[in-house]
């Protein structure tokens, strides 16, 4: 299991708490340090099942800098993909990944359901 992750934020500061509560051993990945390229962002949103939207941080600061907002709404997922690999600090985090799963935020039933 992986989970990429930013140490700042408390959202994965829950979640890592979570998951060492659990005695779950996991592989951490900076976001910020390590973003994913554009070929795994593909993959993992591919087997989230979940909309490319919800790969962004949309309450981070260079989301709204941005005005993403009203930018992503005109963006293919090409463009999407491409925006989303320049800065780890534009993904939604943490980022939970099994073979088989993947899941965007933390929301303890849901991580309770794979784990």
């Amino acid at each position: 299991m992986k989970v990429y992750c930013y140490p700042k934020c408390t959202t994965c500061q829950r979640a890592i708490k979570w998951l060492d509560s659990k005695s779950i051993e996991y592989e951490l990945i900076n976001i910020k340090e390590n973003n994913p390229d554009k070929e795994t962002l593909r993959t993992l949103w591919q087997k989230s099942g979940l909309e490319l939207k919800k790969f962004f941080n949309t309450s981070g600061i260079l989301y709204r800098e941005m005005e993403l907002s009203k930018k992503l709404p005109a963006m293919n997922d090409e463009e999407k993909l491409d925006l989303l690999a320049t800065d780890g600090m534009l993904v939604k985090r943490p980022i939970f990944i099994t073979e088989n799963v993947v899941l965007v935020g933390f929301k303890e039933s849901e991580w309770e359901k794979v784990i």
